[in-house]
Parts: C-alpha cells; structure tokens; sequence
C-alpha cells in the first residue's frame, strides 16, 4: 500500500467522480485509476461500486476512508513537523475552539504568541465541543479548546482542565433588570424574553438544561445566532443571554451584566489533543503558553 494510492482514494470517495479527482491531485486520470485498481488488488475488495455517473463506497471503502484520512492527516503534520526551522520561526499550528472562547479568551493569548513566534501561522477554526472533537480525532487540528465533559467521551483524546468560569446573565440597560436586584436565580429566567445560541452551541445546552431542572422551558424570542450576533440582539433590546463572564468583560460595552446567584451556573474549559500523536512543537509551545496564561481557578 503506498501513501500516494491513500491520497488518491481519498481525492476519488470525496468528489465521488475519477476524473475531477485527478485534477485535484493533478494526475491523468487513466494514472488515477490504475493505482486505484492496484490498491485494491493489495487489499483483496473493491473500495468503489462504479455506475455510468455513479460512484459510491463499497464497504470496504467506507472502513477504509476514516483511516486513509488519519494516515494523510498524520504524515502531512509530520512534514510540517519537519520543515519548522530552528528556534520555531517558521510553521502552524491548527487550533479549534468554541466561538465564546474566540471571543474572551484567545484573543490576548494569540496576541502574545504571535509577538514571540511571528513566523507562526495560527490557523483557527471555530466550532461546538462535538465537532471539535471529531476533527481532532480524524487529524484536522493539533489543538481544541472544548467545553467539558465532552458530549462524546474519546479514550483517543487527552484532555487537561484549563479554567472553571462562571457564567453571567447580559441584557439591555434600557430593559428592566433580569431579577429585580443585584443577582439573578435560574427561576427567575422563567417567562423572560431569551436571545438563544443556535444548535450545537454548549452554551446553548447548557442553559436549556439549567431551565428544565427548575421545572421550565427557557423562552426564546430570537435563536440561532453566533456569539456576536447574541450580544448584538441583547444590546438592541430583543431579550437576555447567559454568556461566560469572560465574554460579558470584552464584550461587555452597552450591556447590562448580573451575575447569577448562588449555586449559578459554571462551565469547564479543557485543551484536547489526540493521545497517540504529539502535537506539532509549535502547537506544544501554544499549549504551554495556555496553561500558564490559564490557571484553572483563574476566571471562577
């Protein structure tokens, strides 16, 4: 089995079509196909059921497409690995987080890696724990900051606490306050207007969950926006948001924050990484500056 027939297996399950997965890995296609052909002779099945504009994965196509992802992923970031020149000037690191954590905590992070490491590049993608989670698992990304627990426990993941932050209650300085005082309870949420994340947020579960324990459904009177988008319908009057209190700080212009009362509410912030791949050196270097940056009782 050769590393170039995994690549071109991968480009022909992906676009489902011989010829435009020659051009995107600029080979002939009679080239393609043979090594295709070869490859399955090696592995004694047919990785593909092909019909006049119909190519579908057969079985053994479908096992074997997860593990050809993982086995390109992992020799793309060994070479990247390789080509980093000395004292880390060149390079990437392939990071994923949750939009809130875009949003508070990365910023000022990002910032100060990229003064000492400018030849780095920082490569974000944002996205729920879940999914996170999944492009750590097939190779996408070294690192993801994820909420915890993890929708899906992963034995192949090595996650370590980063923060425990507390979360806060943001509305309208021009509405009423949510509560009628300095802090607001969970009951008290009931009946009030919500501006609600869309679907796959944590923050989003979290709170609805938080609700349903007191015996009620959260009512919503915007849903599906970002994080941005959240704290921009808040501030225009539409209804009230639970947000980390990291945000509500950065964020915090033109909104009023109340924090929640005893017990509250609290989320875990955890950096993950694939245990049977050390991350790339840059990205070692992103993580020890996050665990010093972080301690984890630091936002509590």
């Amino acid at each position: 089995m050769q590393f170039q027939q995994l690549q071109y297996f991968v480009a022909v399950a992906e676009t489902r079509h011989f010829t435009r997965a020659a051009e995107l890995v600029h080979v002939a296609q009679p080239s393609l196909s043979q090594q295709i052909k070869s490859l399955e002779r090696e592995l004694g099945a047919d990785l593909f059921l092909r019909a006049r504009g119909n190519i579908t994965l057969t079985d053994a196509g479908e096992a074997l497409l997860p593990l050809a992802r993982r086995i390109l992923a992992d020799a793309d970031t060994a070479r990247h690995e390789v080509q980093e020149l000395a004292q880390l000037r060149s390079g990437r690191v392939r990071l994923g987080a949750t939009p809130s954590v875009c949003t508070g905590l990365l910023p000022d992070v990002l910032r100060a890696f990229h003064d000492r490491y400018p030849g780095i590049r920082l490569l974000i993608e944002e996205g729920g724990s879940h999914d996170l989670v999944r492009e750590l698992a097939r190779g996408a990304l070294d690192l993801a900051l994820v909420v915890l627990p993890l929708p899906t426990p992963s034995p192949a993941l090595t996650t370590v606490e980063l923060l425990r932050e507390d979360l806060v209650v943001v509305s309208s300085p021009e509405s009423p306050a949510p509560g009628g005082g300095r802090t607001v309870r969970i009951p008290d949420l009931e009946g009030a207007r919500m501006v609600m994340f869309r679907y796959g947020y944590d923050l989003r579960e979290l709170t609805v969950a938080a609700c349903r324990a007191e015996g009620f459904e959260p009512d919503f009177a915007v849903e599906g926006g970002e994080m941005d988008a959240v704290l921009g319908f808040v501030r225009s009057g539409l209804g009230l948001a639970v947000v980390p209190r990291m945000v509500a700080t950065r964020s915090g212009r033109g909104l009023r924050v109340t924090p929640l009362a005893p017990p509250g509410l609290h989320r875990t912030i955890a950096l993950a990484h694939r245990s049977d791949v050390a991350p790339p050196r840059a990205a070692r270097e992103l993580q020890r500056m996050l665990l010093e940056r972080c301690p984890v009782t630091g936002w509590g």
